[in-house]
């Protein structure tokens, strides 16, 4: 597909020699990317956007350029038709990554190999990033494991990771953008069907800022409850 590209542009490949896996190899290819471009737009394989996820994802990108509060724009919503705040988004420190934006600035603080996993767990301020226990103890037990298992082979548990220890707030919008129609007995980690596969996507035609940066911390807990551990 890329080889067929017919329209006026520069096309730049960076292919590893072998098979390194999700987090080594998604991460490395991100930094080869933001060592070539100040922000870039990030859209995985198994992903399919509406036309006007790129408008939404650029006009973010410019508008918060220089406000380093912002790391994350992502095209995923997960609100079951809730809408969040007074504009066509909100703010969360959920960086979903079925397609997505960001900038150099941000991205140069990623945690490869959750080395600052350990301080966290010793400085007590888990409690600070979750307010629910049960997701206190579900991110602890992800985190855990994939600094001491190398397991789950997922480089956006270590993004997720480094933004929410630097307080990085991502933008999601209120519409769905991006619809993953990767789910199914081929997938890597999406093996079964579930609500998220297949999600329809909608319009945002016009962008909407909004008037606080603030994470939404009731669209946040919606998203864990409904979409990740739940109470349990």
């Amino acid at each position: 597909m890329i080889d067929g590209v017919d329209w006026d542009c520069e096309v730049l490949k960076n292919y590893a020699d072998k098979n390194l896996g999700c987090i080594k190899r998604v991460s490395s290819g991100l930094d080869w990317a933001f060592s070539q471009v100040e922000s870039a737009i990030l859209l995985e394989d198994d992903c399919l956007p509406h036309p006007s996820f790129f408008n939404f994802c650029e006009t973010l990108l410019y508008h918060y350029w220089d406000d380093e509060r912002v790391w994350v724009i992502s095209g995923n919503n997960f609100q079951d038709g809730q809408c969040r705040g007074d504009g066509s988004y909100y703010f969360s420190h959920y960086n979903h990554c079925w397609g997505w934006a960001s900038w150099q600035r941000a991205w140069k603080h990623y945690d490869h190999n959750l080395e600052q996993w350990e301080s966290l767990k010793k400085s007590g301020l888990l409690n600070s990033i979750f307010d629910n226990s049960y997701e206190r103890q579900y991110w602890y037990r992800i985190w855990e494991r994939l600094y001491y298992e190398k397991e789950p082979d997922s480089w956006n548990y270590c993004w997720f990771f480094t933004c929410v220890i630097n307080s990085g707030l991502s933008v999601l919008p209120n519409v769905n953008l991006v619809s993953n129609i990767g789910f199914g007995p081929n997938g890597t980690h999406t093996v079964t069907e579930k609500k998220l596969s297949n999600m329809a996507v909608s319009e945002i035609a016009e962008i909407k800022y909004t008037s606080f940066i603030l994470r939404n911390k009731t669209a946040d807990l919606y998203t864990f409850k409904h979409k990740l551990g739940g109470d349990k």
